[in-house]
């Protein structure tokens, strides 16, 4: 199993970074991962939410059914979902007030299945790590002020 984080901090409210966390709209705007929705999407997310997506990563696309597991409005979304050849994965996004203002964000993310396994799973793992942390930065260009 595969798992990486980073996190970042923002100047902007925490209500406008989880606002576009929680909107499947905006993923195309930030997420790098992200290709494209299949189907319909909903306006945000929430508890209990399906949806199907098409994800890039090492070049290869992979498309996912992720269920929404957790949704704490305005803290903390995690989804979970499969993807082609039975690879698992689960991705918790946290956004939390600093004391300071602003926001803090953090992506974790965990792979498991028998294609992230040994190099592959390596290779995985750096891919998403440097996929997580320009998407951060990429989410804090876009919700800052």
């Amino acid at each position: 199993m595969g798992k990486v984080s980073t996190t970042v901090d923002i100047p902007a409210d925490p209500e406008q970074v989880w606002a576009t966390i929680s909107d499947p709209g905006s993923y195309e705007r930030w997420l790098t991962i992200h290709s494209k929705w299949k189907g319909d999407i909903p306006e945000t997310f929430s508890q209990g939410v399906t949806v199907d997506e098409v994800v890039t990563m090492l070049g290869m696309a992979n498309t996912i059914s992720w269920t929404v597991e957790e949704f704490d409005a305005p803290s903390r979304l995690t989804i979970s979902g499969t993807g082609m050849a039975g690879v698992r994965s689960t991705f918790t996004m946290v956004v939390s007030p600093r004391a300071e203002g602003g926001s803090t964000a953090s992506i974790a993310a965990e792979f498991e299945g028998q294609m992230v396994v040994g190099a592959l799973g390596k290779a995985v793992e750096k891919d998403a790590q440097a996929n997580l942390e320009q998407s951060l930065a990429n989410l804090s260009e876009l919700v800052a002020p």
